[in-house]
């Protein structure tokens, strides 16, 4: 049972103008997360209530084989357009006798329907052109998404097969573009929200005749302030720190970057000092002893061991390296207070 208030609105607002178009249907549908069983049921109410649904077949033809742009160029591309170009349209009979086969398990019958369909794949991958993937490769998604059409395809609903593969089509192709354009991959339901606020801002900019403020964006798709707000910040696409910059092509990103943990150049000098200072009071010390102090203290660049640790490293107790620590702290006190003494005198 469809049971979605904007699926019902939709069919009433296409009842009332006696026509939808098939991607806009598509594109509501995939928003609304109806899965395959309630998306057909959609378009049996659509042949039901007798809407038009337009933006396909002739249309199709057309939009599919008009291409420019330099991801166009490749011969191979040139060459699939030209024999997709040469494949006729189904009729609706012709349409049904190969559902049928298909239901019977032929592969021939569903490759058929599949060629046939290919200029609608086409016409939908133009539409999510310079988004992350090649154009090669949204068809080829595009084209899954037609195959589990071609399976899924119900022919006693009356309606036609390239009304209903339009929204597998343009979800496989969705989904792929949230999968796989990105170097790091956003959840789809994120990607989806998203769209729906790149949707929303070209509405309201439309209606107000300047840019919307991200309060009006959040009131208008029913969501808080932060959401929004953290939905733009995990849209933003990462920069190679290799990315070249200025017009040497020498210069990279990374080496404008400041490394907020690297103390300031007096404070590193003064940290240099201390170190060398410290080297030479350990000196002092027997080899062991300051293998011991650079062990608990980190002094070897290593993280501070635990006295368990540096006890099992030199096979003693952790109470005889405590008492060993202690023994040297005494040592390293008295040489300090020899040479303040010694700078005083």
């Amino acid at each position: 049972m469809l049971e979605s208030e904007e699926a019902w609105e939709l069919l009433q607002a296409g009842k009332q103008a006696g026509r939808l178009n098939a991607e806009e249907v598509a594109l509501a549908l995939d928003e609304l997360g109806l899965d395959a069983g309630q998306i057909v049921e959609f378009y049996g109410l659509v042949e039901e209530l007798q809407i038009e649904l337009v933006g396909t077949d002739e249309e199709v033809v057309a939009d599919s084989l008009e291409l420019d742009g330099p991801d166009v160029s490749t011969d191979t591309l040139q060459l699939f357009l030209k024999d997709i170009g040469k494949v006729e349209l189904l009729t609706a009979p012709q349409e049904v006798e190969l559902a049928k086969k298909i239901e019977r398990g032929d592969h021939t019958a569903k490759q058929a329907m599949v060629e046939a369909n290919l200029r609608l794949v086409v016409s939908i991958a133009k539409r999510y052109r310079n988004q992350g993937l090649p154009f090669l490769d949204l068809i080829q998604e595009g084209t899954i998404g037609l195959v589990r059409a071609a399976e899924k395809f119900d022919y006693r609903k009356g309606f036609k097969f390239s009304t209903y593969a339009t929204w597998w089509i343009r979800q496989a192709v969705a989904r792929a573009l949230a999968d796989k354009s990105r170097t790091i991959r956003m959840p789809v339901h994120v990607v989806e929200k998203l769209n729906k606020i790149v949707r929303s801002e070209r509405k309201l900019r439309g209606e107000l005749g300047r840019e919307p403020s991200t309060d009006e964006i959040a009131l208008d798709l029913d969501l808080t302030l932060d959401e929004v707000e953290q939905i733009r910040r995990s849209a933003q696409m990462p920069i190679s720190l290799e990315k070249p910059v200025g017009d040497d092509d020498e210069s990279q990103f990374g080496h404008f970057l400041t490394d907020e943990n690297m103390p300031l150049p007096d404070e590193a000098a003064e940290q240099t000092l201390r170190k060398e200072a410290l080297k030479k009071i350990l000196c002092s010390l027997a080899p062991r002893e300051q293998r011991i102090l650079e062990m608990r203290y980190g002094l070897d660049g290593d993280p501070p061991r635990t006295l368990d640790e540096v006890g099992r490293a030199f096979s003693v107790t952790r109470e005889r390296i405590r008492q060993i620590e202690n023994q040297c702290l005494k040592k390293l006190r008295a040489l300090a207070d020899c040479q303040k003494l010694r700078e005083v005198a």
